[in-house]
């Protein structure tokens, strides 16, 4: 993606009835900016975190990328194609899976979806039939195969999804949001399952979600956007190290003390005696851990990282700048 533009234009109705008349007649219309000059190229096989606060571009961008909507203006090629083309054998090789929509015959098991699938994409039977095994028994839903799709849990029927975007053996894969919904367990296994994916067969997957695990468990790099704009583009690491400024020390105590005193070393975070979380900053770690030991009845005492979560949030709020 060079310099890729998307603008929507919006009509603005008017409330009541001679509002909509109005509205009708002489609309008065707002441009929204989707997508400002985004640039950005993925290697083939990279697996990359597309992250993003709500409304900040990030499905845009996927629709844009699969072909679903044009650009204002810029430039985007994906395998070789220009998406909004919609070649066929541009289509056979990419895959959008949105955690929100499904694809699955609601009255029908999965197998009836797939087997539609099968002549969709020409897919030999042999060739058919080795990627359907080999996908089924990676998830470990053959026994589901032939319920009803409206029967399946929420986690049973987002892994049947995958399935289906991915019977094709596409080249690329966009994942909008795949763990969305999801319980612990099920999350796992999705992730453990894409990551197995990008490994067997090197295909390039870009991944949003709002899930950090996600990230931290899949992708080494990823890319931030905000309001339409990319502000990271690196390794999650070096993300971590540019804005992590604070770390947290976790105490329990082994009595009780006056807690207030604590708030002269850091800022109290969280405070259910006997224990206590304090942020300092980095540099004052370990001073503020000395302290801590030395003027407090201690029993335990620990030194943490910022979660992921922290992080992105101060990204997007521009604190460190």
């Amino acid at each position: 993606m060079d310099h890729l533009v998307k603008d929507f234009e919006v009509k603005e109705k008017r409330p009541g009835f001679v509002g909509t008349i109005s509205s009708l007649i002489s609309a008065k219309k707002t441009v929204v900016n989707a997508l400002k000059s985004v640039s950005f190229s993925v290697d083939e096989g990279e697996l990359v975190g597309f992250i993003g606060p709500n409304g900040a571009g990030k499905t845009t961008t996927l629709k844009i990328l699969s072909g679903i909507l044009y650009p204002t203006s810029g430039f985007v090629q994906v395998a070789g194609f220009n998406p909004w083309e919609r070649k066929s054998k541009f289509l056979k090789q990419i895959s959008l899976v949105m955690g929100q929509k499904n694809q699955l015959w609601w009255d029908l098991p999965a197998q009836e979806t797939f087997t539609l699938l099968k002549a969709i994409y020409e897919i030999p039977t042999r060739r058919y039939k080795e990627n359907l095994n080999e996908l089924v028994d990676l998830l470990e839903m053959r026994k589901y195969l032939l319920v009803p799709v409206r029967r399946l849990s929420l986690g049973q029927r987002m892994r049947f999804e995958l399935i289906a975007a991915l019977i094709h053996r596409p080249k690329v894969v966009f994942l909008d949001e795949p763990t969305i919904g999801l319980d612990l367990i099920a999350q796992q296994k999705v992730r453990d399952f894409i990551a197995d994916y990008n490994r067997r067969s090197k295909a390039t997957i870009l991944l949003t979600s709002h899930n950090m695990d996600d990230l931290v468990g899949l992708a080494k790099r990823v890319i931030v956007i905000d309001e339409g704009n990319i502000i990271f583009d690196g390794d999650l690491s070096e993300l971590v190290g540019r804005h992590a400024k604070e770390k947290i020390i976790k105490i329990s105590l082994s009595k009780t003390s006056n807690y207030k005193k604590l708030e002269g070393i850091g800022r109290i975070r969280s405070l259910k005696p006997p224990q206590v979380e304090i942020v300092v900053a980095r540099s004052m770690a370990a001073v503020a851990a000395a302290e801590i030991l030395q003027n407090f009845p201690v029993a335990d005492l620990t030194i943490e990282e910022e979660s992921i979560e922290d992080i992105i949030r101060k990204v997007f709020r521009g604190k460190n700048e």
